[in-house]
């Protein structure tokens, strides 16, 4: 089994797929033979999965094994509507035994493994399942990518308790934008107080790395 490492993020439109590929560049950089998953994606259009599809053409330049792979390799369950799976799919029942096949498929040509989530841990799948619960089923430590912006002291946190009461081992990682230029003064001082040190999805992605490969 190769080691799992699940992107999370505070809500929608953090930043998980910009994040997944920086870490897939750096540890293939590394060596390290890398895979990526994106189990349920919403507003796929005609079979077209704008973030499966970065995936799995970067995929392809990173791992000669992956060559042959296709779309529904990445991403194996696809919703049209742009909503929570729950209700993208009408409250489909999750093919949770469809994810474990890919996964499994998947780890035979990785030694790491990135699984990256839709929305933010308590995203509904089906009345049984919350984004989160797939972190659990996986066994994946976690990353948790939040933004920069004002509010993301109480997004973090939020998120943070989810994964703490779920004993699921995490890093967290700002992704700060063009626009955030308020979080040295407004946020990051309070994340300062608890941590050691805040870190950054691109000035720090060598640190990420280590710190995710070492959970």
């Amino acid at each position: 089994m190769a080691k799992r490492i699940f992107i999370t993020a505070t809500n929608t439109d953090i930043g998980k797929t910009y994040t997944t590929k920086l870490l897939l560049k750096e540890f293939a950089s590394r060596g390290v033979s890398v895979g990526v998953i994106k189990p349920i994606e919403t507003g796929v259009v005609k079979g077209h999965c704008p973030d499966g599809s970065e995936l799995l053409n970067l995929l392809k330049e990173l791992n000669a094994k992956c060559a042959l792979l296709e779309i529904d390799d990445i991403v194996p369950i696809q919703y049209e509507l742009p909503a929570a799976p729950f209700v993208a799919s009408k409250n489909k029942i999750l093919e949770i035994q469809k994810l474990d096949q890919a996964i499994a498929k998947l780890e035979n040509l990785c030694d790491l493994l990135f699984i990256e989530g839709a929305g933010g841990l308590y995203v509904p799948i089906d009345e049984n399942y919350m984004m989160v619960d797939l972190i659990a089923h996986y066994k994946a430590s976690a990353l948790l990518v939040t933004h920069c912006s004002l509010g993301c002291i109480n997004d973090t946190l939020l998120s943070q308790r989810v994964l703490d009461e779920y004993k699921i081992p995490y890093v967290v990682a700002f992704n700060c934008r063009e626009n955030d230029t308020g979080f040295k003064d407004v946020s990051e001082p309070y994340f300062l107080q608890s941590e050691k040190k805040v870190l950054k999805v691109q000035d720090d992605i060598d640190t990420l790395c280590d710190v995710l490969y070492n959970l």
